[in-house]
């Protein structure tokens, strides 16, 4: 027989996740495509560091309890409100496993982390994707609420677009829904709210975190999810033992100590993520008020044009001069817009005279 004869069913189907593209890093590329920290993570690190390596031949704690305890004093809650993973999209597989199969469906607002319905279609569940009615990407909680899905996915902010959401919405909606409600937090560090307030309202919330974004630590892969211990329980029996290595924990660890370079290179890139924001408002390119470290916006040439074709134009112009963003053309909601990660102070300033320049080319032609 062959390999896809003999391949399982629901892998056949299957069409994996594929993220922003990633070039060879070099000093003549900008890279603004797949939201990481232009800074890189507190120096701590390096000066640590080398106290674990003489423990290496040693498997890690099976629990990450050092880290959970150092999380759980951060948000006020108890260690055993916080799992950690491989990542946040660990944590997401995790909640896909423990509360969907072919029985129970998965829900998730489109467009969003298109990862969702990668992991729900692994585990052999229905996905739901209910659309956003319009480019306001208002959250409808009765679309939640009379759902019927067991486990429903929303991102705060909202990704692509970078919209924040209030609290308010989650509690009408955690008030009638019930299911189990994730709250994707990736970019909550760069936002003025988040939902960590609701562990208190509901015992059916789970909030997910990421140290990628605003630790600089996406080549590390450490995320986390607070919940109720109830919910935790159940996660934690569909863990695998070591699923975070010794080396990512300790880092982990500093990093989330190290309180003042965390606010000092957060409030950076919130700063220059205004200035740009402004920039374009005053071209008139609609741009969403962001609550994460990038801007979703419409670009208009010099004759006032806008919409895919203009999108694509800017997207190839961008890549032909070594600045890579991200453009999502599977949507109407999205296909006229272009996702710009926040950069150094200096590769924004190079991306915003390039863009000038396109407007002049575009002009002329």
């Amino acid at each position: 027989m062959s390999v896809q004869d003999l391949t399982a069913h629901s892998i056949c189907k299957h069409k994996p996740y594929i993220p922003g593209k990633q070039p060879v890093i070099s000093e003549r590329i900008i890279k603004l495509n797949t939201n990481e920290n232009p800074y890189p993570p507190t120096p701590k690190i390096s000066e640590l560091i080398v106290t674990q390596v003489n423990e290496l031949h040693r498997y890690p704690n099976s629990s990450s309890s050092d880290l959970r305890e150092t999380i759980a004093n951060l948000h006020n809650v108890h260690p055993d409100q916080i799992i950690v993973g491989n990542g946040s999209d660990d944590i997401l597989n995790l909640c896909v496993r423990c509360f969907s199969d072919s029985s129970k469906s998965i829900g998730m607002l489109d467009p969003s982390y298109s990862l969702y319905e990668v992991l729900g279609s692994l585990q052999g569940a229905k996905v739901i994707k209910y659309p956003f009615q319009n480019e306001s990407f208002e959250i409808d909680s009765e679309t939640i609420t009379d759902s019927g899905c067991n486990l429903f996915f929303l991102t705060s902010p909202h990704a692509p677009t970078g919209r924040i959401y209030e609290n308010l919405i989650f509690s009408t909606i955690l008030q009638k829904y019930l299911g189990i409600l994730v709250i994707d937090e990736a970019y909550a560090d760069f936002a003025p709210t988040n939902a960590l307030p609701l562990l208190n309202e509901s015992e059916n919330v789970i909030i997910t975190r990421t140290l990628s974004k605003s630790y600089s630590l996406a080549g590390l892969r450490v995320g986390y999810a607070v919940a109720s211990k109830e919910i935790i329980a159940t996660l934690n029996k569909a863990r695998e033992v070591y699923n975070v290595d010794r080396i990512a924990q300790f880092i982990a660890q500093v990093a989330l100590q190290d309180r003042r370079y965390f606010e000092k290179i957060t409030q950076k890139i919130i700063s220059t993520r205004e200035f740009v924001y402004q920039t374009f408002l005053e071209w008139q390119w609609t741009t969403y008020s962001s609550g994460t470290n990038f801007l979703f916006t419409r670009p208009v040439d010099s004759k006032g044009n806008h919409g895919k074709e203009t999108a694509q134009a800017l997207y190839q112009f961008l890549s032909d001069n070594n600045v890579f963003v991200r453009y999502f053309p599977s949507s109407e909601l999205t296909s006229s817009f272009l996702r710009i990660s926040i950069g150094k102070d200096e590769e924004m300033d190079i991306v915003i005279n390039l863009l000038s320049k396109w407007k002049l080319v575009e002009q002329q032609n």
